[in-house]
């Protein structure tokens, strides 16, 4: 039996395949290419024919813009219809007018976005219309997201997901001395406060768990253990409402010099404090202890105070490697 994919991996691979080209595709031809679909073409027309209607509903309900052509001669008829997504619905106005510095803006916003973040059921789905003589258009500019800087384990970990099959890694919590073996059902890669996280089953641990990918350490291992694609269902909607649980049950008391960068990059995430001050939630005491230390005097912990602690340490330890990295310049230069 083939592995069920999940209706929201579904409906992205329908778009994608359905702004790869102008001329639209027949049902027929999504049915046979789309992931999601194909896999479910031996189970007879009447099923497929009504999950692709209840996706296109949902998918203009959230408004994108799917098309329906007839035919030439007599567009009422729809036997033979074509369906996509027009790029022109997301052209911008003519009389709007960008500065050179919101062009530049743009420019940085839009150099993350290629085909190359596809996932592999999505270009296998493009080169399956390719295939079909259809012309394909690309790249599909403006929908698939590319992370240029990303951590090593994120894409053998996408790959794992899509495959539905275990992980293997290392993994060192902070005030561990080594790290710990970890078998891993993964089931989703999200990202929150702009660092990725991959939710799963720990296998030894039997339960689930959050690991953040900075703190994989070394080679991850895919291996061919697989478990039921459906567990994958609603995954990381479950991964974010934990991540905002434990944010929400954690705050920070800080005061920050108004006007700088820490006030800028702080306050969008902050609430203001009843007396002074703002409350910062957070879910990992050491990477917000980085944070904070990296804005040097813009910055104070009033508590809790493990965190300020944690804050000091770092400060202290900068400044005694700024010190050694000194003296050591002394000596080999000479002087006294």
């Amino acid at each position: 039996m083939a592995a069920r994919i999940p209706a929201e991996e579904r409906q992205t691979n329908l778009v994608v395949a359905l702004m790869a080209t102008e001329i639209g595709l027949t049902k027929q031809q999504i049915l046979s290419s789309v992931s999601g679909y194909r896999q479910r073409s031996n189970g007879g027309t009447g099923a497929l024919d009504k999950m692709f209607e209840r996706d296109k509903d949902e998918l203009r309900a959230l408004g994108i813009p799917i098309e329906t052509l007839g035919d030439h001669a007599d567009p009422n008829d729809l036997r033979e219809a074509r369906y996509r997504i027009p790029k022109a619905e997301y052209d911008l106005p003519v009389d709007i007018e960008f500065t050179p510095a919101e062009l530049a803006v743009l420019r940085l916003a839009g150099s993350v976005w290629s085909e190359e973040s596809l996932s592999a059921d999505a270009q296998a789905g493009v080169r399956k219309i390719r295939a079909l003589g259809i012309d394909v258009d690309e790249p599909i500019i403006g929908f698939a997201p590319r992370i240029t800087a990303r951590d090593a384990a994120f894409a053998p970990l996408q790959d794992a997901i899509e495959r539905s099959v275990v992980v293997v890694f290392d993994y060192l919590k902070p005030g561990e001395e080594a790290p710990r073996r970890r078998r891993v059902r993964p089931l989703a890669l999200v990202e929150y406060e702009a660092r990725w996280h991959v939710f799963g089953w720990d296998v030894d641990a039997a339960g689930d768990r959050m690991f953040l990918l900075t703190r994989i350490v070394g080679e991850l291992t895919v291996t061919s253990d697989a478990f039921p694609a459906e567990l994958r269902e609603g995954a990381g909607e479950r991964a974010l409402a934990s991540l905002e649980a434990v944010a929400a049950a954690h705050s920070a008391l800080l005061e920050i010099t108004p006007g700088t960068e820490a006030a800028l990059r702080l306050g969008r995430r902050a609430t203001p404090a009843p007396v002074q001050g703002i409350l910062l939630p957070y879910v990992d005491l050491n990477i917000l202890a980085d944070e904070l230390a990296s804005y040097g005097p813009e910055v104070r912990v009033v508590e809790p105070g493990v965190l300020r602690e944690a804050v000091l340490r770092r400060l202290h330890d900068a400044a005694a490697l700024h010190a050694q990295g000194s003296l050591r310049r002394v000596v080999h230069d000479g002087r006294p």
